[in-house]
């Protein structure tokens, strides 16, 4: 399996300054990448290839002498970055979807180093990250690097923290654990962040509603400082790591909740949820947000591929509006929190979204066996028959 391992960075002084300048190159190349190709296409009407643009480098290199500071592999890197970008754009126009032309990047916007060959300008020695052009930079190897190392891709953060990513190949999987249980489907909403099929629900944190009284405050602040100031620079990476803390409590929170649920369930299923769709709603749109369900699902994806379970996305039209007992279509606006079944044979009653996690338990089942779920009264827990 082909795994990345992400560790943190601690350069001195020096080494940051040196990693800082590297970075700044390889934008400088990017962006003159960029220009050189743009401008063939508008004068001349010229396509220009990977291969030329890497050609172009020793000349540039004697223009701007700075640039023998950066890796000459790192600096292809950001060549075939660009060429990837228009690999992209042509791919959109030819489908028909709204193209968006490679741009340029600023000083906020480039932010990786890439050796692309491992051993070739980058190689770790037990908790020492040697880098060509910068020196032995110690690194903290919170968990051993597994498989064999490919590529290694250094990254700054937004308040400055820099950390090593090894994509390495041939790592093992571990598939030795049992599930306890068996399925499970959940219904991602904003009340409830998850409510399971099992009849458990779990509180949506709302990581940034917490924040944004303080965030508010440090951009006010950061509003009255003068452009090109050096308080302006101070208050602007205050706000940065008032936004870090948000992102990183929300991934942690979906690291633990992907982790516990990849270990208890052998089958987990989600809806396939439109959300860039529903982020245009502005009315929810900041929870929506906020509440990243997308960042769930690819954790618990990518966990559940290495302990052999499955994950499964189904269609989310109807789980809320379907009775999971007996199929009765019961139309309710989204205020409604309860569903009432209004088939007389039935009559099941339970909270909205927990008829809704039954359902995407049902279709997810349904999928897996490739033949129509049979309908069941559901299990016998306690909370199944309790109205919220």
């Amino acid at each position: 399996m082909r795994r990345t391992f992400k560790y943190r960075l601690y350069p001195s002084k020096g080494q940051l300054r040196l990693l800082n300048r590297s970075l700044n190159e390889c934008r400088w190349v990017y962006n003159e990448t960029l220009a050189t190709r743009k401008a063939a296409w508008d004068f001349l009407q010229k396509n220009v290839s990977l291969f030329d643009c890497n050609a172009l480098l020793p000349t540039w290199k004697k223009a701007r002498p700075s640039l023998k500071g950066a890796f000459s592999q790192c600096l292809q890197d950001a060549q075939k970055r660009v060429d990837l970008a228009f690999q992209a754009f042509f791919r959109r126009v030819k489908a028909g979807e709204k193209p968006g032309y490679p741009r340029f990047r600023g000083r906020d916007r480039y932010d990786s180093i890439a050796y692309p060959q491992y051993e070739n300008g980058c190689r770790l020695e037990k908790n020492i990250l040697v880098l060509s052009k910068i020196g032995s930079v110690p690194v903290v190897l919170h968990r051993p690097v597994e498989g064999e190392i490919k590529t290694a891709t250094l990254t700054r953060s937004t308040t400055g923290k820099w950390f090593a990513c090894f994509s390495c190949d041939n790592v093992q999987a571990d598939t030795q654990s049992e599930a306890i249980e068996g399925s499970v489907g959940i219904d991602l909403g904003l009340q409830h962040f998850a409510y399971l099929s099992n009849g458990e629900h779990i509180k949506n944190p709302r990581f940034f509603k917490k924040g944004q009284d303080a965030l508010a405050r440090a951009q006010r602040r950061l509003e009255k400082a003068d452009k090109g100031t050096e308080r302006r620079e101070r208050r602007k990476r205050a706000v940065a790591h008032l936004h870090e803390k948000i992102v990183n409590r929300r991934r942690d929170f979906a690291h633990k909740l992907s982790r516990k649920l990849v270990n208890r369930f052998q089958n987990i299923f989600f809806e396939d949820l439109n959300i860039r769709g529903m982020l245009e709603e502005r009315k929810h749109s900041k929870s929506i947000g906020d509440a990243a369900w997308n960042q769930l699902v690819q954790f618990t994806t990518y966990k559940a591929e290495d302990a052999g379970r499955r994950v499964g996305l189904v269609d989310p039209r109807g789980t809320s509006q379907r009775c999971c007992r007996c199929g009765t279509v019961v139309r309710k606006d989204i205020s409604v929190r309860v569903h009432a079944c209004t088939n007389p044979g039935c009559g099941f009653v339970a909270p909205r979204d927990h008829n809704s996690a039954l359902e995407i338990e049902r279709l997810g089942l349904q999928s897996l066996d490739g033949v129509e779920a049979i309908r069941c009264p559901p299990r016998s827990h306690a909370a199944l028959a309790a109205v919220e």
